[in-house]
């Protein structure tokens, strides 16, 4: 087998969903991570359907998923005065199987850390293909060739920026942005949410923080600078009724605060000579719902193509693209702001009608199903 040296470049779940594959394959895997450690909390993230079973069962770890599960949590739906206006069932938010995120990429990475070499706190800063390999130099490394890269680093990948151009080429902000923020309190045992025009904020519950979507054009702030994401939460819901006022004194106490904007990738190719995306880098749509079944399952198939030609990095990531291209489409299509955040209060009471409706709820369900299944799944 040629092309045996991967390196991969983020940790949290395609990257080392990835690094499991080809290890049990025989490739040496690298993976290098920007965070200094791998990331607790965040939203809770699920799996939908057979397809996604199927690749965790392969894997071995549907069990240690199924134990880690947080459940599906119904979420009421309340007025300014707290009135319940529609009930969200946790079915819908939360899948089949529904898991915190950091607590999957931490059983990824004790899965895999054995067999692999992980490189926390550093970066890539420049990929020079040569006939042979990826000259690859880093923030704080030494350079080092591998025979292949793969950007597993999100939505705002570093190595599809290297690689392919600028990012602005390929991702198209969507209107909105999404915030979570891990509180200094709870508020109440309920998993509540309230909407405004163009907002909505949810709190309490078993998944403790507090979560927020807003309207919004393209925002310049730095995504690393707590401080500022504060600053723009606060502008963005100034004024707004219901427990508002008191969560946001809580969110500028807060230590650990992430801010994005919801967006989709948009890319003709996956692949450009050895290097290759993986999952939110190449079709990326947050908060679409598919995200990570899209990673965990790409993850499956790329490795699985690598092996099945026996490292010819052409062969397979041809294949790749082939059978991901249609798979993915839902990434093409989705966009969760405007359901999460309406722009009306027309517009919030047509969104509460689903959930009062069971007919309605049971369509939107049974295409997510249909979506989540949507390949034909080979056996490596």
């Amino acid at each position: 087998m040629k092309n045996t040296t991967v390196l991969i470049s983020g940790a949290s779940i395609a990257g080392p969903a990835l690094a499991h594959w080809l290890i049990r394959y025989g490739f040496t895997v690298t993976v290098v991570e920007k965070a200094p450690a791998l990331r607790p909390g965040g939203q809770a993230v699920d799996f939908k359907g057979e397809t996604h079973r199927t690749v965790l069962t392969r894997m071995g770890i549907l069990e240690d998923v199924q134990k880690l599960q947080t459940g599906g949590t119904d979420q009421r739906i309340v007025d300014a005065d707290g009135r319940t206006l529609a009930v969200m069932p946790g079915e819908f938010t939360g899948g089949d199987l529904e898991i915190g995120r950091g607590d999957l990429s931490g059983l990824l990475y004790e899965r895999t850390a054995p067999a692999c070499e992980y490189v926390f706190g550093d970066s890539i800063t420049s990929l020079t293909e040569t006939a042979s390999g990826v000259h690859v130099t880093f923030e704080r490394s030494a350079p080092r060739t591998f025979d292949l890269v793969v950007g597993a680093d999100g939505i705002h990948s570093n190595v599809r920026r290297l690689a392919f151009g600028p990012e602005a080429d390929f991702v198209r902000h969507l209107g909105h942005y999404y915030a979570l923020v891990e509180l200094d309190e709870d508020f109440g045992p309920v998993a509540t949410m309230y909407n405004e025009p163009g907002r909505l904020v949810a709190v309490g519950g078993p998944k403790a923080g507090a979560f927020f979507v807003f309207a919004s054009d393209r925002l310049d702030y730095d995504r690393y600078d707590a401080g500022q994401q504060k600053d723009i939460l606060a502008r963005a819901y100034a004024g707004m009724g219901w427990q508002v006022p008191a969560i946001m004194e809580r969110v500028r106490r807060a230590h650990d605060v992430y801010l994005d904007s919801i967006s989709q990738v948009r890319i003709d190719r996956y692949a450009k000579g050895r290097v290759v995306l993986l999952g939110d880098s190449a079709y990326g749509n947050t908060l679409g719902g598919f995200g990570t079944g899209l990673a965990v399952v790409g993850a499956y198939v790329l490795a699985g193509e690598l092996a099945a030609a026996a490292g010819d990095h052409q062969v397979a990531f041809a294949e790749y693209e082939r059978q991901l291209r249609g798979y993915a489409k839902i990434a093409k299509n989705g966009n969760a702001g405007p359901f999460l955040a309406p722009a009306t209060p027309a517009r919030i009471r047509m969104r509460n009608w689903i959930f009062k409706y069971r007919f309605l709820l049971t369509l939107m369900m049974k295409m997510a199903d249909k979506f989540a299944t949507d390949i034909d799944l080979k056996n490596y």
